[in-house]
């Protein structure tokens, strides 16, 4: 069995996921990444501009909104995810049109349940189609300015009672997340400035001028695997479980049929594609700052080889990764801004000189790539708090 030492995985790390030279295009690096976690708008940006070599915000939103080579959608473990559009059909069929039948029962039950209508599934029916109508007529259209065309888009629905999470949410929300997992609609050019969560809608088919290319599921799931191992590979099956959302059993159907072989682990047992068992070369010395959900630390559930001791203060009892500082394939430490721009770093671990330099250099083109624009994480942990609050 062929023996990939931490070591080994580290410099994989490095060069699959561009840390440690760029890449070409925005669209390689969401394929490469097998998409980029896309929950908090900024994420997108600062994960691309840590892989690209002088990327400018105008790039992202050519691809995104003009270009249209890349679409956010929702995905893995029910995450939205910026992928390409070749990918954003894998992805849909692999994953996330196995959420639409639970959501609209889910959906359906609560309308009954709060007395909005006795047959929950005909009245979800039928303002989905509404929705979809509206959005259609307008070409792209925000929440709030459909439920104007759509009145029951601002009933509010209770959910949590009895709990300390207890609270209200808007049928809008419900309705659109719905009609995005049916991969009617998708997620257009948000309102606001680049750091903004609040998307317009749009029908999926409109704009992409054409509907997601139709996969069987079983095929989509060994071709999104196959994806995964390539560029995080090795991993272990409990990586690929937690990774993917599947259940097991489909876990470990999609890696018997991508030729998947073992390998031996520092600790345990992997996997590998059985082509891609060649030593990668060890890379230069890198550093790296990556934002909060970026896809390099959100690849794996089992972290010890990259993340040691660190996890109590770079992650969220979630398990949402903050800002990072990276090193030759390690976390050594995190990052924030503060409130008057500054990128301020805390280093967990001793470095050598080369390697404090390039992180220094590394914040410095971060601070300045910002341009004074300050971020908050959406998902905030114990060092970053710290961190910004100076």
């Amino acid at each position: 069995m062929r023996l990939i030492d931490s070591n080994e995985r580290r410099a994989r790390l490095g060069v699959r996921h561009h840390l440690a030279a760029p890449a070409g295009t925005i669209e390689r690096v969401a394929g490469d990444m097998v998409g980029l976690h896309s929950s908090d708008a900024v994420s997108v940006y600062l994960a691309a501009r840590a892989r690209l070599a002088d990327l400018t915000r105008s790039e992202v939103e050519s691809a995104l909104y003009d270009r249209r080579s890349l679409l956010r959608m929702l995905g893995m473990r029910r995450t939205i995810f910026v992928v390409p559009v070749d990918l954003g059909a894998v992805m849909d069929a692999a994953c996330t049109r196995a959420f639409a039948a639970a959501e609209n029962r889910r959906l359906a039950r609560m309308v009954e349940q709060q007395g909005i209508a006795t047959d929950g599934a005909k009245w979800v029916a039928g303002v989905g189609a509404a929705t979809l109508a509206a959005i259609a007529a307008r070409g792209e259209a925000a929440a709030r300015e459909l439920t104007a065309d759509v009145p029951e888009l601002a009933l509010k629905i209770r959910f949590g009672e009895g709990t300390k999470w207890a609270g209200d949410a808007g049928m809008s929300t419900r309705v659109l997340f719905l009609l995005a997992t049916e991969g009617r609609i998708i997620r257009g050019r948000p309102r606001g400035s680049w750091i903004s969560t609040q998307y317009r809608w749009a029908p999926l088919a409109d704009w992409l001028g054409h509907p997601l290319p139709p996969f069987d599921p079983v095929e989509a799931r060994r071709d999104l695997l196959t994806r995964w191992l390539r560029s995080f590979g090795p991993g272990t099956i409990a990586d690929l479980k937690w990774w993917t959302g599947w259940s097991l059993r489909d876990t470990r159907a999609a890696l018997a049929a991508c030729d998947a072989v073992e390998v031996g682990l520092d600790s345990g047992t992997g996997y590998m594609l059985a082509d891609d068992l060649e030593p990668v070369a060890r890379p230069e010395p890198w550093a790296a700052l990556l934002p909060g959900l970026d896809s390099t630390p959100m690849g794996w559930k089992d972290r010890d080889w990259f993340l040691g001791g660190h996890a109590g203060v770079l992650y969220d009892r979630n398990g949402n990764v903050g800002p990072t500082v990276w090193c030759d394939g390690r976390i050594v430490g995190g990052w924030a801004q503060t409130s008057t721009g500054e990128v301020a770093v805390r280093l967990l671990e001793s470095l050598s000189r080369r390697h404090t330099s390039l992180v220094e250099r590394s914040r410095r083109e971060l601070e300045e790539w910002l341009g004074g624009d300050t971020i908050t994480p959406r998902f905030r942990t114990p060092l970053e708090r710290e961190l910004a609050a100076g």
